[in-house]
């Protein structure tokens, strides 16, 4: 038997100002609990999303570079109507919040990783898929010539990779999903496996946006994934697209995500077909 959890999850919005829900749920998407005032559908759609939410950001990590410990820490997705905060909450299971935009991002991380450690044995199911082999496995790895998995190289990715310590690589993709151009260095593989997991958690995040709270015009943003090696950024780039950039741990990420945002605006002209044949 699956004990309901939803009485713990209060704790957040109870002592986090701004926080507006919390939910715990398995590897496999199950709900475990949920803070009042989340119709059921809705607890059953987010645990769904979040399920593979956490399963794709791990199956990013070889992006962020290769190291020994390429553990996931947590996925943050920023929306204009607030954020969504991912964490892990012990063997097979995960907590995730909302929250307003203007919420003290340190306070509500703080009480996150509080109720995980309360949470304890109360969370003894195993996943029945276990999400880090999932993750890993069949990771290509980046080659180090200059091919790109698009044929297209963007001067001005590879302008802001050069000028911050730590960038590795950046991609152009389309509303499609498809590659549209990319940073020198990065190869075939890379590109075609990172646009595929990008495309889907593009997906995941905007199907969460109820859950940062009902706005009409909610517009997401970006997806944030941090790892133990590493950072990946899913940036909004207009008409549809995305910008997938990552960088190792220690680079100065608000230099980095400043300099991808101040990019994107000169994409444009990739994200059509006579652009991509015109700017090579």
């Amino acid at each position: 038997m699956i004990t309901d959890l939803s009485w713990m999850l209060e704790d957040i919005v109870a002592n986090v100002p701004k926080a507006r829900h919390a939910v715990l749920l398995s590897a496999d998407g199950l709900p475990r609990g949920a803070t009042d005032g989340m119709a059921q559908k809705d607890v059953r759609t987010i645990s769904a999303a979040m399920a593979g939410m956490q399963s794709l950001s791990r199956a990013t990590a070889h992006f962020a570079g290769d190291a020994p410990d390429r553990q996931w820490n947590q996925t943050i997705i920023e929306f204009s109507h607030g954020w969504i905060f991912l964490i892990g909450a012990g063997q097979g299971a995960y907590l995730a919040a909302a929250a307003a935009p203007d919420v003290d991002m340190q306070q509500i991380s703080f009480r996150m990783h509080r109720l995980v450690a309360r949470l304890g044995n109360n969370l003894t199911s195993p996943p029945r898929v276990h999400a880090e082999e999932a993750g890993t496995a069949r990771a290509p790895h980046a080659h180090t010539g200059q091919e790109t998995g698009t044929g297209i190289r963007i001067a001005d990715l590879d302008e802001v990779i050069g000028k911050v310590h730590g960038a590795r690589h950046a991609v152009l993709l389309g509303a499609d999903g498809l590659p549209r151009g990319a940073t020198t260095g990065m190869s075939q593989d890379l590109a075609d496996t990172i646009s595929a997991a990008m495309t889907g958690i593009h997906a995941y995040s905007r199907a969460t946006a109820q859950f940062a709270g009902v706005q009409p015009d909610a517009l997401w943003r970006q997806t944030v994934i941090e790892f133990q090696h590493g950072w990946i950024f899913l940036i909004a780039a207009g008409r549809g697209a995305f910008l997938a950039a990552a960088a190792e741990h220690d680079a100065d990420i608000e230099d980095f995500t400043t300099r991808l945002h101040q990019v994107v605006p000169r994409l444009g002209g990739y994200l059509s077909p006579r652009g991509e044949a015109s700017r090579t």
